[in-house]
């Protein structure tokens, strides 16, 4: 989903006049909004729902990218031993 930045750059103003309207539009469009004050960015508004999917997507690419990495350096184990250290 890319940034539309006619609704998704607000002035920190806005924000402090309607903080509603800003949570509101974050929850239903998906999308985070960037505030700016004097034109530079200065925070994110995301909603929940989004930061929480967003954390467990990294969490999973960060664990990917370790496992490949221990396939590389020849760090891995056979199917059974894994049974065997789980208990199954």
């Amino acid at each position: 989903m890319s940034t539309r930045f006619s609704e998704d750059v607000i002035p920190l103003t806005d924000m402090k006049v309607n903080p509603g309207r800003v949570v509101k539009q974050v929850t239903k469009v998906h999308r985070p909004v960037l505030l700016t004050s004097r034109g530079r960015g200065v925070a994110v508004v995301q909603s929940l729902e989004d930061f929480e999917k967003g954390e467990e997507e990294r969490a999973f690419m960060r664990a990917v990218v370790e496992g490949l990495s221990d396939l590389e350096e020849g760090r891995e184990i056979s199917l059974e031993e894994a049974k065997r250290r789980l208990g199954l």
